[in-house]
């Protein structure tokens, strides 16, 4: 067997898309096509994407978003989330033109039916972790603070320079 002190550890970036196309949806301004399609969560999702790939420069990356649908906590709790206001009409039209381009820019799409993209980023977290993989989950969302480990660390590729939540951060 090697000895571990020479195996060299590779990197999966995990991009909480679902938190990334909010982001990207509130930090522009109203772009739109000619026909007026809304299209500023997509140029920005592209902007966050292309950063991503270059501060952090991953062996492996996939970007996970929420899938449609109630997951396993509404039938949990009837009234989860529903308090939260509604997805803005125009960032919903561009969740799917979402999901294509970043398929288009070479990025693996997850979106797992009956959880939410937090579950399966912190699913994800573990088992690459478990495998001896550095994981960076880059996120606004400070929720997910609770997968941070000595191998898991969340990333805010958004700020400059990026800041990084590790164990002692959190």
């Amino acid at each position: 067997m090697p000895d571990n002190a020479a195996m060299t550890t590779k990197t999966l970036l995990l991009v909480d898309g679902s938190s990334y196309l909010y982001r990207a949806y509130h930090a522009l301004p109203d772009l739109r096509s000619p026909d007026g399609f809304p299209t500023g969560a997509i140029h920005g999702m592209v902007a966050m994407l292309k950063r991503a790939l270059q501060d952090v420069q991953p062996e492996h990356a996939a970007c996970v978003f929420d899938a449609k649908g109630d997951t396993f906590r509404n039938e949990w709790y009837p009234q989860y989330k529903a308090q939260r206001a509604p997805m803005p009409e125009d960032l919903a039209r561009q969740i799917e033109p979402i999901h294509e381009v970043v398929k288009l820019l070479g990025w693996p799409v997850l979106m797992v039916p009956g959880i939410e993209a937090d579950d399966a980023i912190g699913t994800l977290a573990s088992v690459a972790a478990r495998s001896g993989h550095q994981v960076l989950i880059s996120t606004g969302d400070k929720d997910l603070a609770q997968l941070v480990t000595p191998a898991v660390t969340l990333i805010n590729t958004m700020a400059k320079p990026p800041e990084r939540l590790d164990v002692d951060g959190v």
